[in-house]
């Protein structure tokens, strides 16, 4: 299977209703909420890409676009943007959409790094 192929077939995507023990005072979700959503999402995509133990070493540039309110639909996508010799850079598009409406908007983007490791914690090439 090509790099490609690979990158493809790791696309990750989940969904996830959002209750009001997940949101703050203003009845939206916690960002703090959402970054580990996207982590999670970006974990299994990268976990599907490279078929290895992967940790997340950094986090980048996270913008949250929009607040996500409680009552909504969220989708979670993690897509591998970038992959070296022992890591790659998975790409996380959260978006909104209304329970009883078709409308969809993209409410946050981040960036994730992760590395792959053997069992004695060292980095492994991934191609």
């Amino acid at each position: 299977m090509t790099t490609e192929e690979r990158i493809e077939a790791s696309e990750t995507r989940i969904f996830k209703a959002v209750f009001p023990n997940t949101t703050n005072h203003y009845d939206t979700l916690f960002g703090g909420t959402a970054m580990q959503l996207m982590d999670e999402v970006a974990f299994i995509a990268a976990t599907r890409f490279a078929r290895k133990r992967v940790v997340t070493v950094s986090s980048d540039k996270i913008d949250f676009k929009r607040s996500i309110p409680a009552g909504t639909i969220v989708e979670l996508i993690g897509k591998v943007s970038h992959v070296g010799n022992t890591s790659m850079k998975v790409s996380v598009e959260i978006y909104t959409e209304q329970m009883y409406s078709y409308e969809r908007e993209k409410a946050i983007v981040g960036d994730f790094t992760f590395v792959a490791i053997d069992e004695f914690k060292k980095p492994v090439s991934i191609l």
